[in-house]
């Protein structure tokens, strides 16, 4: 799986969602308002993968968002680990 869509519906998004997921590159989140994320302590493993020496690491993605949304995103929970990767998109 190279790309994803995550429909307006979805209002939750469980823990380790995307993980592992190695060639995604490309997420289109389409809601309005950032998805309420589950996590583990504070880090979310929903885009997350294993590196060479073990260690859990971001995947190497663009997270669309709807244009407008771009900063609620970028400083909701678990989004926020996915800063530098969400880029405003109008849908």
């Amino acid at each position: 799986m190279t790309e994803i869509e995550i429909p307006d519906s979805v209002r939750f998004i469980e823990l380790c969602a995307f993980a592992y997921c190695e060639n995604l590159n490309t997420v289109y989140c389409k809601a309005i308002n950032p998805p309420t994320i589950v996590d583990n302590n504070g880090y979310w493993y929903g885009f997350a993968k294993q590196d060479e020496s073990g260690n859990i690491c971001n995947i190497d993605c663009t997270i669309y968002v709807p244009t407008e949304c771009v900063e609620a995103y970028k400083s909701a929970q678990g989004w926020s680990e996915y800063a530098d990767a969400i880029v405003g998109y109008n849908f």
